[in-house]
């Protein structure tokens, strides 16, 4: 082999036919049956109903927060009677109105020193209890009901 620079010609080895420009071929697709008619009215009833469902929920939940908020009104108002009775009661209820009442009223008076009498008690501060002649049954009883009252207080 000699060392030169000359291209091979590589054409002579290669076994493949000419290339011929690819044949453009168009085909039409058929339309695939989308849907058929059943189909699309049970799903536009169905979003329909879903929509009317929405749109119901909606108009529920206005109504309760409406009468939520009347109710509220209506508890405000009862508070605001509620303290105007009170301060009512407290002021017919005062030391001054009821002293009031009493003397013009009811013809009552202050009391006075004249109007008091003093008691005094010539045994001093003892006091005789009698014994009594009970039977024991008797006894019993009066001990079970002193026992209950202590446990009442």
């Amino acid at each position: 082999m000699s060392r030169n620079n000359l291209a091979y010609d590589l054409t002579k080895y290669e076994d493949v036919a000419p290339e011929k420009a690819p044949k453009i071929r168009i085909r039409r697709q058929k339309a695939e049956n989308v849907g058929s008619a059943p189909k699309l009215v049970v799903m536009t009833v169905a979003a329909g109903a879903l929509l009317g469902a929405v749109i119901y929920g909606k108009v529920e939940n206005t109504a309760i927060h409406s009468e939520i908020a009347a109710q509220s009104q209506y508890v405000e108002m009862l508070e605001s009677e509620n303290v105007r009775m009170q301060s009512e009661l407290e002021e017919k209820t005062a030391l001054k109105s009821v002293e009031n009442y009493a003397e013009q009223i009811l013809g009552m008076q202050k009391l006075d020193k004249s109007q008091i009498e003093y008691v005094s008690i010539s045994n001093g501060n003892i006091i005789d209890i009698p014994e009594s002649n009970d039977n024991i049954f008797v006894r019993i009883k009066i001990a079970f009901e002193d026992f209950v009252e202590y446990l009442r207080g």
